[in-house]
């Protein structure tokens, strides 16, 4: 009886997180629509959404449907995608390499994607263009790592890391490079404000092939979640349970990246999300990755959409997201580190 106590005490505690995590998204959500310069009313903002689903008739101007439909919505989506997709790529990316401290940009996705964007900034100098070099460029500094482990025939998470280290260096070379040769008057302050991270122009379009790549993947990591726990024990452990413990970490990681790469090629580079979002979750449901990963899912969702909120109202001048995610989570982290709340337990 004594040992089923704590269990039965934990029920009610693990209830109430599984509520508040499905409840909060769906609340935040909603209140998102009222903040800006334009007012709207509560209920119109649900008759306008649910107008596109429902046969409602439409007794609203048509420029309340215009900032509900064109510009908060795209935005309010496109801060929950990313704050959730960088939150679960770094408790994934923890899980694999065992390592609290790492996050979505130690491979080099961040170095990589930064370089990118600022190759078609100079180039093209159109939007979608900076996307999908940013994305392309992420990827690729991802393979570079893969490709340096398998040439030194180096077969460790460590060499891994150590390689991201690596690549992310020579990308953030190059990144200084283009920055020093680009125009100071037109180019260098649109390639600054793109590091600098920000949703200020995101539109459906831009969002269309994010959800593309970031929908399954996160879709992929939620069915193979069970898995980390196994990683989580060791290799030589998960391979005696017929894990095939290379097959898997390429897998996650293969996924893990393309949700951050996706991310930060429609947000910019967004710090602190991955690494810090996981142990919030961590110290709320524990550190079994079939809960781990729902809950850093809905809270990295909750916070960039938070932190968003915060960025597009506090001042008339936007703030950049960047600038806010290293205000918070620098601080936080160096909490969590002195209470001795960055591990597995």
């Amino acid at each position: 009886m004594a040992s089923l106590a704590p269990a039965a005490q934990r029920r009610p505690t693990r209830s109430l997180a599984t509520i508040l995590l499905i409840a909060l998204p769906i609340i935040l959500f909603l209140l998102s629509f009222l903040l800006g310069r334009y007012p709207v009313e509560p209920l119109t903002v649900i008759k306008v959404i649910a107008a596109q689903f429902l046969p409602i008739a439409q007794d609203w101007p048509p420029v309340v449907g215009s900032v509900v439909l064109d510009v908060r919505l795209p935005r309010v989506i496109a801060a929950m995608t990313v704050g959730g997709g960088l939150a679960i790529a770094g408790a994934c990316y923890q899980g694999v390499f065992r390592n609290p401290l790492v996050s979505p940009f130690t491979l080099g996705v961040s170095a990589g994607a930064g370089f990118g964007a600022a190759v078609a900034i100079l180039l093209f100098g159109e939007r979608y263009a900076t996307q999908a070099c940013a994305f392309a460029f992420g990827l690729l500094a991802v393979a570079m790592c893969f490709a340096m482990n398998r040439f030194f025939r180096l077969n460790s998470t460590i060499a891994l890391v150590l390689g991201g280290i690596i690549v992310g260096s020579l990308f953030t070379a190059l990144l200084s490079l283009l920055k020093y040769v680009a125009d100071p008057n037109s180019k260098l302050p649109v390639i600054e404000f793109w590091l600098l991270g920000s949703l200020s122009s995101v539109s459906t379009a831009d969002l269309v092939p994010v959800l593309v790549v970031t929908i399954p993947c996160v879709a992929g990591l939620l069915a193979l979640r069970w898995r980390l726990n196994v990683l989580a024990m060791g290799d030589e452990q998960a391979r005696i349970m017929g894990v095939e413990v290379g097959r898997l970490r390429l897998v996650m990681i293969l996924l893990s990246t393309l949700i951050a790469a996706s991310a930060v090629s429609i947000s910019g580079i967004v710090g602190w999300v991955g690494l810090v979002i996981p142990h919030f979750a961590r110290i709320l449901v524990g550190p079994d990755f079939r809960r781990l990963l729902p809950a850093t899912l809905s809270l990295g969702a909750c916070y960039l959409l938070v932190i968003d909120d915060v960025a597009r109202t506090v001042t008339a001048a936007e703030v950049p997201l960047g600038i806010l995610t290293a205000l918070i989570g620098a601080p936080v982290f160096m909490l969590l580190l002195g209470r001795g709340r960055l591990g597995w337990a």
